[in-house]
């Protein structure tokens, strides 16, 4: 039967990040791998979207998503990321980023393109290009800092390649790019007609004083940038699939289309609820983000640095990359698996992160956790060290 399976999903496995999460629930494990935020909603998402559902707000939106929700994000694109897009044309409301992600590249992109991917990537950037028949090509970033060169980049563009990838903040490095690296590759796609695909879907979640910055803000790239976000990670609302992608107005159509085509819209209610939310909550509530995950991240860092697993300490998102040379296996896979039967703490492979042999002394933990959870994995850590 293999024969008659799609080809262009021949690579779709199991992610690493569900396989491990699978691995933690048998063992009744913390679970540090998978991106879950378990901390509480705003309340008044939850008011909001109950009021919604009792109006009858539960049927088809719009394709571009409700108007509402879509004059809220360009308020807010103008006001934190110096984005100027007219609600009524450059706005597309999706399921998700990750829907945003994979319509924006169904609609601009062709079977044999390529798209340079800057690794560690998240995988699931490398597998929507791979399930569309978009070559993924290369960029690796340099540790500590997940540095580029730009230089080396610049000659990995052949004739295929239409577009760049940047996740900032990033998944799973925590790197933050500067505005300054993002003024070069701007330059870099500009003088190669490249598309710049942007993921910014932890963009309020920084620390050590670092600002974010967009490439949609930057004039020179504007009519070639796809800004994608959401609200999964901002509000804590992982299962609601509240995303969406602002770019030029022939881009934001084609894109909306597709959308419509493969989701029809993003969960009507659910969008009022997100709407009313980025309408009413202060700047002070963003701003708490990245003070409340700062503490969790130094918790964390300090505890895998006791443990012998030195980490790399992120500037930005919720997770952390950590050294995990002294950890006997061949495979960061097979290292996953020792860590979690001598601690009880679940992490995800690094080789997850790299198409070749990258990553293979890497774990990425999560700390988008309550309190006492990540206290009791900071504690459990420890153990590690028994077996070293």
């Amino acid at each position: 039967m293999e024969g008659n399976l799609n080809q262009r999903l021949r690579h779709l496995t199991c992610l690493d990040i569900r396989d491990m999460s699978i691995e933690c629930e048998k063992t009744g494990g913390i679970n540090l791998s998978q991106g879950i935020c378990d901390l509480p909603l705003p309340p008044i998402l939850s008011t909001a979207a109950k009021t919604a559902i009792d109006d009858g707000l539960n049927h088809y939106t719009r394709y571009d998503g409700l108007s509402e929700l879509r004059e809220a994000i360009s308020e807010k694109l103008l006001h934190y990321n110096s984005i100027q897009a007219d609600p009524r044309k450059e706005i597309i409301v999706t399921a998700g980023s990750t829907g945003a992600f994979y319509c924006a590249c169904l609609a601009l992109l062709n079977p044999g393109d390529e798209v340079i991917l800057f690794e560690p990537f998240y995988g699931y950037h490398e597998y929507t290009l791979l399930a569309l028949d978009i070559t993924p090509v290369y960029a690796t970033l340099t540790p500590p800092c997940w540095e580029f060169n730009a230089a080396e980049l610049e000659h990995l563009i052949t004739p295929k390649t239409k577009g760049i990838l940047i996740n900032t903040p990033a998944n799973p490095s925590g790197k933050v790019f500067s505005r300054r690296e993002l003024e070069v590759l701007a330059d870099i796609c500009t003088r190669h007609h490249l598309f710049i695909f942007t993921d910014e879907i932890y963009e309020y979640i920084l620390y050590d004083g670092l600002s974010h910055s967009s490439p949609g803000s930057l004039p020179t790239a504007k009519d070639r940038v796809i800004t994608i976000s959401g609200y999964s990670k901002t509000f804590s609302i992982t299962g609601w699939r509240i995303g969406y992608c602002a770019c030029n107005e022939e881009f934001a159509r084609q894109i909306g289309y597709v959308h419509d085509l493969v989701y029809v819209c993003a969960p009507s209610p659910l969008q009022a609820a997100v709407g009313k939310a980025v309408h009413t909550l202060p700047d002070s509530f963003y701003h708490s983000l990245g003070t409340a995950y700062e503490q969790k991240r130094n918790d964390l860092c300090k505890a895998l640095q006791e443990a012998a697993l030195p980490p790399y300490v992120p500037q930005g998102a919720y997770y952390v990359l950590a050294d995990t040379s002294a950890l006997p296996g061949v495979t960061s896979k097979e290292k996953a698996i020792y860590l979690l039967d001598k601690t009880g703490v679940a992490a995800v492979p690094g080789e997850a992160f790299y198409h070749r042999e990258g990553g293979k002394n890497l774990l990425r933990f999560c700390f988008a956790k309550d309190d006492k959870v990540l206290d009791e994995a900071c504690e459990r850590l420890q153990r590690i060290k028994r077996f070293l």
